[in-house]
């Protein structure tokens, strides 16, 4: 067993007041060879802590990190089990995947679960690009005219597969531990909703069937858009997306006899639509409510409860950034942005 700091600092004093070595070593019951280091050592470290080592050899090196990094840079799914395979059929090296790991994380590289996004074609990146480009240069003002206008599923149970357990040792298969399946997430509802700067639609959950054109006219342009158009501006521009109902000719000519100007939001294109966020907050909020909700009804009254709730201060937020979307669309060469969803 090595000399502690206060063992050394005795030792030493005891030397330097003109005792032996041997006589040190007796008294603090260690060889008189740990004494002699310690003596050794105290010139160089100036102090009674033991020198610093240069460390365990590392078991990889610079060329073998550079290879570990290229082959996961090739491949992003590679697993670390994987490249520690390659690493060792390649250039002979063996090394534990924990190793695998702390040298990737060295190169800034971690293992995390993998994003989702809609498949863009060349044709979708083209529009999108185009549509930045020609909204890069609108301010809150222009944003301010326009109504964003959504469609949202609501399901009764999330099916994303996240949820969690606390359990103990072999009690995997215990009946409290096992959700049960239930086939489409126990049934869903459909609403449509619409934001502004200055205000707000109502929520309408869309019940009993498709929502066709004639129905789309009914049930949500008369009763919802028509009234609030004007309180946004007296430009104002409804913006919906390309679903066949929002663009049949029915439509565009209710929309013109009305006077609504009214755009096309461009396909698989959620991260041009603020409302998307609404959707994601009302979804979190019904999932994290106490108790949950026991059926669709409760479903519903939720959504509708906490759309109600969501402070316009916050809609506007997303108004207000609306440049910045435009701006990271352009850098992502209309590829997909981080505010993509699905």
């Amino acid at each position: 067993m090595g000399l502690t700091p206060s063992d050394t600092a005795g030792a030493i004093a005891l030397i330097q007041d003109g005792q032996s070595k041997y006589y040190v070593a007796g008294v603090l019951g260690v060889s008189r060879c740990s004494i002699q280091r310690a003596v050794k050592r105290f010139p160089e470290t100036k102090g009674c802590t033991r020198r610093v080592g240069s460390g365990r050899k590392r078991s990889t090196t610079a060329h073998d990190d550079h290879f570990l990094t290229l082959t996961i840079l090739r491949n992003r799914d590679t697993t670390a089990v994987r490249a520690r395979n390659e690493l060792r059929e390649v250039r002979g090296v063996a090394v534990s995947e924990q190793t695998v790991r702390k040298r990737l994380e060295e190169h800034g590289l971690s293992a995390r679960t993998l994003a989702h996004c809609l498949l863009l074609t060349r044709e979708h990146r083209v529009v999108r690009l185009l549509i930045a480009h020609e909204h890069r240069n609108w301010g809150i003002e222009e944003w301010g005219r326009i109504l964003f206008t959504d469609e949202s599923r609501f399901c009764l149970r999330s099916p994303d597969g996240r949820q969690r357990v606390w359990r103990g040792t072999g009690e995997r298969v215990a009946q409290c531990n096992f959700v049960p399946g239930i086939s489409f997430g126990g049934g869903s509802i459909m609403v449509w909703g619409g934001i502004s700067m200055e205000a707000h639609t109502e929520l309408v959950v869309v019940n009993g069937g498709a929502m066709t054109a004639n129905r789309y006219i009914r049930d949500i342009l008369e009763p919802h858009v028509v009234p609030l158009a004007p309180f946004i501006a007296n430009d104002s521009i409804l913006k919906h997306d390309n679903a066949r109902t929002h663009i049949a000719q029915i439509v565009n000519e209710y929309l013109d006899t009305v006077e609504i100007h009214h755009m096309i939001r461009p396909a698989r294109s959620t991260d041009l639509n603020p409302i998307e966020h609404v959707w994601d907050m009302v979804g979190r909020r019904v999932k994290n409510r106490t108790p949950a909700p026991a059926n669709l009804r409760d479903v519903s009254a939720a959504v509708i409860q906490e759309c109600q709730e969501i402070d316009q201060t916050v809609i506007q937020d997303l108004f207000e950034g609306m440049p910045r979307r435009m701006e990271a669309l352009i850098q992502a060469r209309g590829g997909n942005t981080r505010l993509m969803s699905f």
